[in-house]
């Protein structure tokens, strides 16, 4: 028989954690952490210069450690099962439908057409359905050869939009005047 000491050293001579599956979680998370890393995320923000990169990342979720209860993720039911209120609507919902089912026969009988119409079997409806699914879509082709990147609307940032509309109101004003200037003169 061992003693727990000894029961101790062998436990951790048998624990390894050089597996990613025994390195132990950050403190107070209750599951790993599926941050993105910086080229895994979408969104993007412009840096300036015309080049783009990664927003910021978030912060941490404040109830990180703590169990969510289901009563707050999932709505409870608030009468018993099978009480006598579930059943009576259900009951309720069947009548109406044949109600407007019955309906339906006479206005057809009425205007001269034929006033039994089939249910659809559910082996036709089980074909017609495969058949719908197996219909592939023709892969449309990409016009442009640029990288699409729908989160960035342009290449400059606000400052450097200003700066190009400040000088192109400086030529403009320039030019009315008269006035010579080189074109090193307005670039921003």
């Amino acid at each position: 028989m061992r003693t727990f000491s000894q029961f101790v050293q062998l436990c951790e001579a048998i624990y390894d954690t050089d597996k990613p599956s025994d390195v132990p979680l950050e403190v107070g998370r209750i599951s790993t952490t599926r941050k993105k890393t910086a080229p895994e995320r979408r969104r993007t923000k412009r840096l300036g210069g015309g080049k783009v990169g990664p927003a910021k990342e978030y912060k941490p979720r404040s109830d990180i450690g703590t169990q969510r209860q289901a009563s707050t993720r999932v709505q409870q039911p608030t009468k018993e099962r099978g009480s006598a209120d579930v059943k009576a609507a259900a009951a309720a919902a069947a009548k109406e439908e044949r109600k407007k089912a019955a309906q339906a026969r006479i206005a057809a009988k009425k205007s001269g057409e034929s006033a039994t119409t089939e249910k659809p079997r559910a082996k036709t409806l089980e074909k017609k359905a495969s058949a719908l699914l197996s219909k592939k879509e023709p892969a449309k082709a990409k016009t442009t050869s640029e990288p699409e990147d729908h989160m960035v609307k342009g290449k400059y940032t606000r400052g450097e939009k200003k700066q190009l509309v400040r000088a192109g109101k400086r030529l403009h004003r320039d030019l009315a005047q008269g006035v010579d200037k080189p074109a090193s003169h307005y670039k921003p």
